[in-house]
């Protein structure tokens, strides 16, 4: 028993009229994964198969079979045929197996000579499809916080992951015969998806511990679905090709959030970074002072009173703020004083004076971005050079004086934009 492709002759506007029986796809979703064939115009009363047994497809019938689409002809259980090219197929009891493999290649011809039937044809005979579409949407979400060393923070923290992931059937045969519940009609990757969800999160567990490895910032994740989507491969694909037929295809991260706990460190670590700058810890106390001022004007003892009790906590204190903000002052001079340390060739600063390379566009330490780099002046002939620089390297035009255009040298009017001459910004 098997498959032959139907005459072109036969193929038009009359065809279900033509053969004993017509086969096609029942409904096939977006997450359908298997379904059976249908009878096209089933019940029909001029089908010419008036007295076919159940459960028997006909000698001469016409399947279809449509783009990503794997049809199997089943004889009592097992695989006797099967396509993967688009197109109609004649069943043939007296054939051999046709095996129109496809895109499929040699590994489903693999598998079908595991689990071909090699004896008479029985007398049950049924028509499946399976999906070979990407299957999209699929939902996760960790149970529990998954944890995540980061080296910015130096802290184990935790954090949530959402989103939706896709696989692909890749070994038709094996998934029927190792993910296809018995005597199925029609299955949907949800009915089915307990399991691998399971597997899923354990490998999403490891995918983000490697990502913690490699020293990726924990706030970088929700941008890593490629990297993730390897990591997956790498840990799932493997098993799910071997036992199901299937892999991984991408991953789509939704959201991620932080445990409480985590929240709280993160938010420390951000809150002392930002007061080691003098700038603005200076901000922060000047702000304390006025804040506590306001306050006083709305003391329920008067405004006097509140304004007596800030003179007196001041004076008590020593003037503590004045000597946070002389300490402030200072640092900042001493930054502004100190040589700042040479970038690699090419490279660049940070604003807290980490060193990086060329290349990179955020600063490895802190993560603050790169600078955005203005040159001083630009010469007439294109070069753009730095402020400090009195003539062109490229040409050795002198820098424009002041009240001169930066571009083109042109005279500029007191409190000018713009150069009438070039229009360039000034």
């Amino acid at each position: 028993m098997g498959i032959i492709k139907a005459i072109a002759g036969a193929i038009g506007g009359g065809l279900a009229d033509q053969w004993l029986e017509v086969l096609e796809p029942n409904n096939m979703g977006d997450t359908t994964v298997f379904t059976t064939g249908v009878t096209v115009r089933q019940g029909d009363r001029r089908s010419s198969n008036t007295k076919g047994t159940a459960d028997t497809v006909s000698n001469g019938s016409i399947v279809h079979v449509y783009d990503n689409q794997f049809m199997m002809l089943v004889d009592g259980g097992k695989v006797v045929d099967y396509t993967a090219e688009p197109g109609y197929y004649k069943v043939d009891d007296s054939s051999l197996p046709s095996l129109f493999s496809g895109k499929l290649g040699d590994t489903v011809k693999e598998t079908f000579s595991r689990f071909k039937f090699g004896g008479v044809p029985s007398s049950k005979q049924r028509v499946f499809y399976i999906n070979l579409q990407e299957i999209k949407g699929i939902k996760f979400g960790t149970r529990n916080p998954v944890n995540y060393f980061d080296n910015f923070y130096n802290s184990e923290l935790f954090l949530r992951a959402f989103g939706t992931y896709s696989i692909k059937i890749t070994d038709p045969i094996k998934f029927y015969q190792e993910a296809v519940p018995r005597n199925a009609e029609r299955v949907d990757i949800t009915e089915i998806n307990e399991q691998y969800l399971n597997e899923f999160l354990e490998a999403l567990a490891a995918a983000v511990n490697k990502l913690s490895a490699e020293g990726q910032r924990i706030s970088f994740v929700v941008s890593k679905g490629r990297e993730l989507s390897k990591y997956m491969s790498e840990a799932l694909d493997e098993e799910w090709k071997q036992n199901r037929g299937m892999e991984v295809l991408s991953v789509g991260i939704g959201s991620i959030s932080y445990d409480e706990e985590s929240q709280k460190l993160i938010n420390m670590r951000n809150q002392g970074a930002m007061l080691g700058d003098p700038t603005v810890r200076e901000g922060y106390v000047q702000g304390s002072i006025a804040r506590g001022i306001e306050a006083a004007g709305s003391n329920s003892a008067g405004s006097m009173a509140g304004f007596m009790g800030v003179g007196v906590g001041l004076q008590g204190a020593g003037g503590v703020g004045a000597a946070f903000s002389q300490a402030n002052q200072s640092q900042m001079q001493q930054n502004a004083a100190a040589p700042q340390a040479a970038a690699p060739q090419g490279g660049w600063a940070c604003i807290n004076g980490h060193l990086n390379t060329a290349d990179a566009k955020f600063c490895a330490q802190c993560g603050e971005k790169k600078p955005e780099i203005r040159a001083g002046w630009t010469c007439a002939c294109g070069r753009e050079n730095a402020e400090n620089t009195k003539f062109c390297p490229a040409c050795g035009s002198k820098k424009p004086e002041e009240g001169a255009c930066k571009k083109c040298g042109g005279k500029l009017e007191p409190g000018a934009k713009f150069c009438p001459e070039c229009g360039e910004k000034q």
